[in-house]
Formats: structure tokens, sequence, C-alpha cells
């Protein structure tokens, strides 16, 4: 079989390649060339993300010990407009994005796998720690590492994505893959892990955020639920659903951000108990095995390192409501909300829109 593979660099996706050349199949690696970074003085080296410049060349080191082509593809200016700049948006509404689920829904999947087509390998395989079925329709399931599982960021992929996917990883543990990369001594064998953003150096998001715009987002009032004013943001774009540090305020109990009001330029902070939702609403669904959910039970993660929790969900009219057998905190608009079946099948997912308090 002809399978391009989604080289980042690291440890994942060379394994996952030099698994696929064990087998026999032809076999070329793709990377992707998403920042400006090589081309800017005084970047850091990085080898804690993928895709950086120092990652390209280690993806195609690999390639050389393997013995099989490797391409560069070229997606700068799609990454900045498909990721980039949401990301910054987001923010600026006072919502917490997913930068890393959009990039495998409108870059990395999609325009890797055109790229391989234009060379006439049909199929398009990655490092992830997932796996990929079919019933009547493809979905993603978890992959048997739940510490490593990946299968939340893969949510919002298409029909006509997966039906050409390949994830070989699904069945392993990351200590196996490491183990196998020593093996057969790869140039990545003890790379670190990738960080979440990687666009982003020391995850000084506000500071990011504040350089591509080009202003500073407004200060503004603290909040109680109640309406109680307690002290100042330094804009919103600096804060996020749950977060208790760096608000500078002196109170009888800890207070934590439970509300971002972009139209009002407010922070609402309130108890720990405040945080907790019976539910939540979602918009922009992506249905994966199934197509339709009424009252549907399902298992759910807000968050990718979540531990799955007991729900019920309802499209209607385009919309997504879950409600939790037990309240849970910090559900944040912005994040993904992925469910599963009791096999740990994707049944859908989608964006949230809010909380049901």
């Amino acid at each position: 079989m002809k399978i391009a593979v989604a080289m980042s660099g690291g440890v994942d996706s060379s394994v996952t390649a030099a698994l696929l050349v064990e087998q026999g199949h032809q076999v070329i690696g793709l990377t992707a060339k998403i920042l400006l970074c090589a081309e800017m003085d005084g970047c850091q080296q990085r080898y804690d993300v993928c895709c950086s410049p120092e990652s390209i060349h280690d993806a195609k080191k690999v390639a050389t010990q393997l013995r099989i082509p490797h391409y560069i593809v070229n997606v700068e200016d799609e990454f900045s407009q498909n990721v980039i700049d949401p990301f910054c948006a987001e923010y600026i509404k006072g919502r917490t994005p997913s930068p890393c689920i959009n990039c495998n829904t409108s870059i990395k999947f999609p325009e890797l796998l055109n790229f391989a087509k234009e060379l006439g390998f049909d199929m398009l395989a990655t490092g992830h720690y997932a796996t990929i079925c079919k019933s009547n329709r493809y979905y993603i399931k978890r992959g048997v590492d739940t510490d490593k599982d990946q299968s939340y960021f893969l949510f919002n992929l298409s029909q006509d994505v997966l039906k050409h996917l390949m994830l070989p990883l699904g069945q392993f543990t990351k200590r196996e893959i490491r183990e196998k990369a020593r093996e057969l001594g790869l140039a990545t064998a003890h790379r670190p892990e990738s960080q979440e953003v990687c666009f982003v150096q020391d995850n000084d998001y506000p500071c990011f955020i504040e350089q591509r715009l080009g202003f500073c987002p407004p200060h503004g009032d603290i909040v109680t639920t109640d309406g109680k004013v307690v002290g100042r943001h330094k804009g919103i774009h600096r804060y996020t659903i749950g977060q208790r540090r760096g608000l500078g305020i002196a109170w009888e109990h800890p207070l934590y951000v439970v509300a971002i009001d972009a139209t009002h330029n407010r922070l609402i902070v309130g108890s720990k108990d405040e945080l907790l939702a019976k539910g939540l609403v979602a918009t922009h669904i992506n249905f994966m095995k199934v197509t339709i959910a009424h009252n549907t039970p399902v298992w759910v993660k807000t968050r990718s390192t979540q531990k799955p929790f007991k729900a019920h969900a309802t499209y209607e009219n385009n919309i997504l409501t879950v409600t939790f057998e037990t309240p849970q905190a910090s559900i944040t608009p912005g994040q993904a909300v992925v469910c599963y079946d009791d096999d740990g099948a994707i049944l859908f997912g989608g964006w949230i829109d809010k909380s049901i308090n």
C-alpha cells in the first residue's frame, strides 16, 4: 500500500513511519511547515513543539534513516488565517480556543492528504494514539493507552478524511513506542513531548495576542455573580474559566473566574461551587459514528486530559444539549465537548457555547 506519513519530528510519527516500512508498505514522509520562525531573527531553538525548524530537521533525519522520501508542505498562510487568527479572535471574545483541533481539522489532515494524493498516495498515517474504525460510518475510538489517548483532538475530522486515514499507534502504549524508537536507533527516540500550542513561546498567550493584534485589550471590572465590583482585570484575553491565580483580589474565600462577559468587558468571579454546571450547549456539531442524538447516553470529555463522565445528549435545531449526571466544573466556551459510547468510540462532538448552571 502507498502511505504518506505526517511526520512532525517527534518520536510518535517517526515510529509510525518505521512500523509501516517494516510492514512492507511504500512510504513517504510529509511535514507541514506552519511557522515563519525559521526566517525570524532571535527565535529560540525548540524541540518541544511540532513543526518547528528543529522538528522539521529531525523529521528529515528520520526519513533518511528509514530510506524514504521526505517532503515539506508549506501551509504557513493557511495556518495563519485558519488557526492563529481565530485563536486571537476567540480570546478577545472571552472564549478559550483549541488551536490544535482547528489545525487538525483545517490544516494538517486535509492539506497533507491533498498533497499526498497529488503524489499518488491515497492514505495518510499519523502518530496519534487513537484507533480508526468503520461500521456504517468511519469513526475514531480511544487508544489503548488511556493516559496518552488523543481521540479528543480528532473529533472534528470529516468522513472524507477518515476514509483515507490510518492510525497505527492506537494499539500501543507510549512506553512501547519509546522502546521501539530506541531499538531502531531513531534520531527522535529521546525527543521531549510536544507542547499543546506550537506558535506561542513560553505559553505567554496575552503577549502573543497583543503583538499579533497590535493593541492591548482594555482593562475592566471584576464583579461577583451578584454584580458587586471587587477589582479590575487587565484585559479579558488574560483569563479563562476556572482561573484562580492572578485576580489580585483579597476575599473571605477563594474566588474563581466563573464567566467572561466580553460585551461589557467584565470578569465574573464566584466560589468553587459557582463553577459547577449541570450541562452545556454546543454548536457546530460533527457527527462521527452516529448521525442523530435524542436523550442519548454518552461519556463526555470537555478537556483532553479529563476522565470521561456520564451524561445524556440531544441534538435539535443545530444545537447539542448535554445534561450531566453529576455537576461538572469549569465548562469553558470555545473548548470542545466530545461524546463517546461505552466502547470509547466517538459518537459526535462540537464547540461549547455556554454552560447550563
